[in-house]
């Protein structure tokens, strides 16, 4: 597979792009991640999401602890070329390492951020 597609992303100083992943069929947004472009070519042939921890400085091939692996269904690049956006089907149901289906949870109430959605699996039990 030529690399010739992933010349065309305009990743960032640090070699990264960011990545938005949204569910498929629901079209919820399940999280914000980075990409390197091992982890973007990764997930492309793994056809499952592969991202690029910045607060680990490794590979996070999404699932590898937890078993709620993303399935890739689609990828799609913006049209300033710096901003993926990747439809997958989320096994599990929980997407957030808080055990929530997804990342964004809180929701701003006058003046406050409120926890809106369930914890679906207490982590401790997801992470050994």
């Amino acid at each position: 597979m030529s690399g010739q597609w992933l010349d065309e992303i305009k990743w960032t100083g640090d070699g990264l792009v960011p990545v938005i992943t949204q569910e498929l069929g629901t079209g919820k947004v399940l999280m914000f991640a980075w990409m390197s472009r091992e982890s973007l070519q990764l997930t492309v042939e793994k056809n499952e999401a592969v991202y690029w921890s910045r607060s680990r400085g490794k590979l996070w091939h999404k699932g590898e602890e937890s078993g709620n692996v993303q399935a890739l269904h689609d990828i799609r690049l913006d049209c300033d070329n710096d901003v993926l956006l990747i439809t997958v089907e989320q096994h599990g149901g929980i997407a957030c390492h808080t055990g929530r289906h997804n990342c964004f949870f809180k929701r701003y109430e006058n003046g406050n951020w409120v926890e809106v959605e369930p914890v679906l699996k207490d982590p401790s039990e997801i992470y050994k």
